[in-house]
């Protein structure tokens, strides 16, 4: 698999700015999960009917590698175990795919290609590095759902439905309340309240979208009552090393990073060089997933040290059903060895297509699907996402609760390839905490 090179810096601020504004609320707060009621279940037996025509839009293309791919091979996978068994009341479920190649331009043909001539009833899991086609997809009322928040679109505009829910008014006009979004501080108070931190560093690039998001996370740090210790490295020679011995000299605990994976991979063998003991060295759901190994081959110390939080269910806990289901399904329908966080949030985004399409019986209609996504009941897809749910709220949260899903990488004793081993359940790792205004 190839990795993204230093155009997924921003990618990755955007992702994860993005990412903090989702709906998510603590399993207490509802009763009764949708697995119970089916989980995108459909009748046994191969389907056999009019087909529902799904698309799926992904930069599979672009400046960042292949790094986008992991949505659409989870969607794909989903929907090929759904038709196994019957599909959506028996009628197969036929995606469509679309590669934009990481261009507003691309995104705009595959819009075109997708909505109107291929007219699919609906887009799920939607990656792309610049969706700029979204105000048609708004336009033609087209549900999209499970899409992942790389931009600000699912913070905009209506019948768009991001993986992570949405509180924003999203009337089509400026992002979130009046062009800002909100992000909580929940993986800052985990790491205070869990372990003990309490100094952080951040590091980025002389690059403008890394710098962006290292304010932001340097705010979010001082806003849980970090000492914070700001490091700067030029984007074309970046000087690692005096930034790891720094660190040490500082007794920095976390390290948050606005950097891309090969400036990472050169950060962790620069902290390991200068001896440096951290608590977490926290990376984000992008970097989620089985190429530690080969990304941090240089820096053994560093790669244990890893950290990843999200919004999902480690892909590795397969001792859960939902995870296992994922699992064993990417494994018969998916010709990819890499398994991913999103992956399994692609996976996640075709079930809540699937069990909304199911909740309509045979009136099958965009207008039905988009009831259910608009429901006040959160969704967990069977448990894989944190509760997720799309409110209209007129003005924006001062604080939530939230939940915060934590993985941390694990070295095989044995010698094997290790994995993410899981801190803690995802339900119970919570926070009331402040919701702090940046700019997409």
């Amino acid at each position: 698999m190839r990795r993204p090179g230093g155009a997924a810096l921003a990618v990755a601020a955007l992702v994860l700015l993005t990412a903090a504004c989702g709906s998510r609320v603590p399993e207490s707060e509802f009763t009764e999960r949708p697995a119970e009621r089916g989980g995108g279940a459909a009748p046994s037996g191969e389907a056999r009917g009019e087909p529902v025509t799904v698309g799926v839009i992904a930069s599979e293309t672009s400046p960042v590698g292949d790094a986008f791919s992991g949505p659409q091979d989870g969607a794909r996978a989903y929907f090929e175990a759904l038709n196994a068994r019957g599909g959506v009341g028996g009628r197969p479920v036929e995606v469509v795919t679309c590669d934009d190649g990481g261009s507003g331009l691309g995104n705009s043909d595959c819009v075109r290609e997708l909505v109107l001539k291929k007219k699919v009833f609906a887009l799920v899991a939607t990656t792309s590095l610049n969706y700029a086609g979204a105000p048609q997809v708004s336009d033609a009322g087209v549900p999209d759902i499970g899409g992942q928040p790389i931009g600000a679109a699912y913070e905009t505009y209506p019948h768009l439905y991001g993986i992570y829910g949405s509180r924003a008014p999203r009337t089509g006009g400026k992002p979130g309340w009046d062009g800002d979004l909100y992000g909580g501080t929940e993986v800052y108070r985990y790491f205070k309240r869990e372990h003990g931190a309490r100094t952080a560093a951040v590091v980025s690039y002389n690059q403008a979208a890394s710098a962006s998001y290292a304010r932001s996370v340097t705010s979010g740090l001082e806003a849980e009552g970090y000492d914070v210790v700001t490091e700067q490295v030029d984007f074309s020679l970046p000087n690692f090393d005096a930034v790891a011995a720094d660190l040490r000299d500082r007794g920095v605990d976390l390290v948050f990073d606005a950097v891309d994976t090969g400036g990472n991979a050169k950060l962790c063998r620069a902290l390991d060089e200068a001896g440096v003991e951290l608590t977490a060295k926290v990376t984000n759901v992008q970097n989620w997933n089985s190429g530690v190994p080969e990304d941090y081959a240089d820096a053994e110390r560093c790669r244990n040290s890893l950290w990843v939080t999200g919004s999902s269910r480690n892909y590795e806990d397969t001792g859960d059903p939902a995870v296992k289901a994922f699992r064993d399904g990417m494994d018969r329908y998916a010709d990819t060895g890499t398994r991913s966080q999103w992956q399994l949030e692609g996976w996640a985004a075709a079930m809540w297509f699937a069990d909304a399409a199911t909740s309509c019986g045979e009136d099958l209609t965009r207008a039905c699907v988009e009831d259910f996504m608009n429901r006040a009941e959160p969704y967990d897809a069977g448990g894989l996402l944190l509760p997720a749910r799309f409110e209209q709220v007129p003005e924006p949260p001062q604080t939530r609760p939230t939940c915060v899903s934590a993985a941390r990488w694990q070295d095989d004793a044995d010698g094997g390839a290790g994995g993410w081993v899981s801190q803690g359940e995802m339900t119970d790792n919570c926070f009331t905490v402040p919701q702090l205004p940046y700019r997409p």
